[in-house]
């Protein structure tokens, strides 16, 4: 068979957890190493192999504390065969993330309930795990949900909202249950980014009777999770959510555009690798209504434009002429928007 199909077929069997068929392609590479008398590649690969074989199913005693143990396997939807959900490894830290005081007070204390969930166990209760994050676009919410999987250690699980909703009758009810099986059999951060494609209010007239039975579905497997990690759900327009959905939530977190002093901080820390001519204080109020996003997007944009110009600071006035795009930009989309 060709090195290409086998390689194929090797990440497919994994992808389905087969792994009958995933130790056979895994043999066949090994021998066509062998037949090309890469000998050394070959044994270590049969080695491996082998140790797989052995740690096959062993058990984890806390596995809610090993960030980097493997995932059962994803799940996948009916019609395309697609994944449901996307996991990634989370890298961003509390310091790429500016909160207000009153939300990083809240999340410190559910990461520490987290941390000492054998203590709250011990007296019968259980820490909070289904959060909902509301706000404009650009806030933050996705980058937060990443920052808390790091924090706690586990993998940011995101829901792929273009896949999950089918257009099989009672496949998204279906799909759904899946992802949340899946997320509860083992600690992760499942993220529902974009909540309100499947949590609208249910007298919304453009919702069909399909929508409908997917928002019931919703409210029992929010309620019901019981999973050692956690469920977010984030989106930008909470006042479509059925009323229904905010009970179902331990939390809710609103995220805002930042003030005077979340806008300094957050240039102080965009800048924090590159130099600059001018205090963060003195263009604050220049950036007053922009986004965490907008704010991100305008120090990028006068840093490359430096780099290119050859000059190792960005100037005020580059920084200056790097909001008014911004604004024009914003201009334009709230032009298309109306």
């Amino acid at each position: 068979m060709p090195r290409g199909e086998l390689l194929k077929k090797l990440f497919y069997s994994y992808s389905h957890g087969d792994s009958d068929a995933f130790q056979k392609a895994a043999t066949e590479i090994i021998r066509d190493e062998e037949s090309k008398n890469n000998r050394v590649l070959a044994s270590a690969l049969r080695r491996n192999l082998g140790h797989a074989k052995l740690t096959q199913g062993s058990p984890v005693s806390d596995p809610a504390r090993d960030g980097s143990r493997r995932l059962t396997v994803l799940p996948f939807e009916k019609e395309k065969q697609l994944p449901l959900v996307e996991t990634i490894i989370p890298e961003r830290k509390a310091s790429d993330l500016i909160l207000t005081r009153s939300n990083q007070h809240l999340l410190l204390s559910l990461v520490n309930e987290f941390r000492q969930r054998d203590t709250l166990g011990a007296h019968g209760l259980r820490p909070r795990s289904r959060l909902l994050f509301c706000g404009p676009p650009g806030c933050g919410k996705t980058l937060c949900a990443e920052v808390f999987a790091n924090e706690v250690k586990l993998p940011l699980l995101v829901a792929s909202m273009d896949v999950l909703v089918s257009s099989l009758l009672g496949e998204t009810a279906t799909n759904l249950r899946k992802i949340f099986d899946y997320a509860a059999a083992q600690p992760v951060v499942l993220l529902l980014d974009e909540f309100d494609a499947i949590a609208r209010l249910r007298d919304d007239e453009t919702l069909n009777g399909e929508l409908r039975r997917v928002v019931n579905s919703l409210l029992t497997l929010i309620e019901k999770f019981r999973g050692q990690g956690f469920v977010i759900a984030a989106t930008n327009h909470e006042r479509q959510l059925d009323p229904a959905i905010w009970r179902r939530f331990d939390e809710v977190v609103f995220f805002e555009r930042p003030n005077r002093n979340e806008i300094i901080r957050l240039l102080n820390l965009k800048f924090r690798n590159f130099g600059r001519d001018f205090e963060s204080s003195e263009v604050a109020s220049e950036l007053k209504g922009f986004s965490h996003a907008d704010i991100e997007r305008v120090c990028l944009n006068a840093i490359r434009r430096s780099i290119l110009s050859g000059q190792k600071v960005v100037t005020k006035r580059r920084l200056l002429r790097s909001i008014a795009l911004e604004s024009r930009r914003g201009d334009i989309a709230q032009q298309h928007q109306s």
